[in-house]
């Protein structure tokens, strides 16, 4: 029951957003009592931050699988991208927010996840680009790997870039090109062009 609860939650929260959805919310989409959720969780907060515990182990455990499939870092990189574009047609821009203004338990896993996974894997796609002369050898790799995890985060704030969801996907992408492509040598550019994939 404990699964089906969190599975459950999720939708709602990447649907609705965090903040607007209710323990009576999550109760009546799964036909239980609201005793039966604080049987297994204490309250809102412990079901927000198992979520995104959870959703965390999910994606490393994806971003892994694209890293091992991945030719060279620019490959890599662009693979990832897709990852994330996937997911981002089922967010809520909101969900991202509602985190991090009103579940500090939950933000805090999300911030450590950010440091210790993904701020250190990009770094060592940057280090890797470099040595293999795709990226530029001038740039600094600790600007630059925090400067895309911030520019990801950025994409999905609605006070920045007002507009439907539809259009996070839009700013994704230009973020990204921008970004990717700011770091290629020349021979980076070569290998850049053959992927024709859809990627953000």
């Amino acid at each position: 029951m404990k699964e089906k609860i969190l599975t459950e939650a999720e939708g709602l929260f990447w649907k609705y957003g965090v903040k607007s959805i209710t323990m009576d919310d999550i109760a009546r989409q799964l036909g239980i009592s609201k005793k039966t959720i604080y049987q297994h969780f204490e309250d809102k907060e412990d079901i927000v931050f198992q979520v995104v515990k959870d959703k965390l182990d999910r994606d490393e455990e994806e971003f892994q699988c694209q890293f091992r499939g991945a030719g060279n870092p620019v490959e890599e990189i662009l693979r990832v991208s897709e990852l994330l574009r996937q997911h981002a047609v089922t967010v809520n821009p909101s969900m991202v927010l509602d985190v991090q203004r009103h579940y500090p338990k939950a933000w805090a896993v999300f911030l450590k996840h950010k440091e210790q996974y993904i701020l250190t894997s990009i770094q060592d796609n940057l280090r890797r680009g470099v040595q293999e002369g795709l990226y530029r050898p001038d740039i600094d790799i600790e600007v630059m790997a925090r400067l895309r995890i911030e520019s990801v985060q950025l994409g999905f704030d609605e006070r920045v870039f007002p507009g439907s969801r539809a259009n996070v996907l839009a700013v994704q992408e230009q973020l990204l090109h921008h970004f990717i492509r700011g770091l290629l040598t020349e021979k980076g550019f070569s290998v850049y062009n053959q992927y024709n994939l859809n990627t953000l």
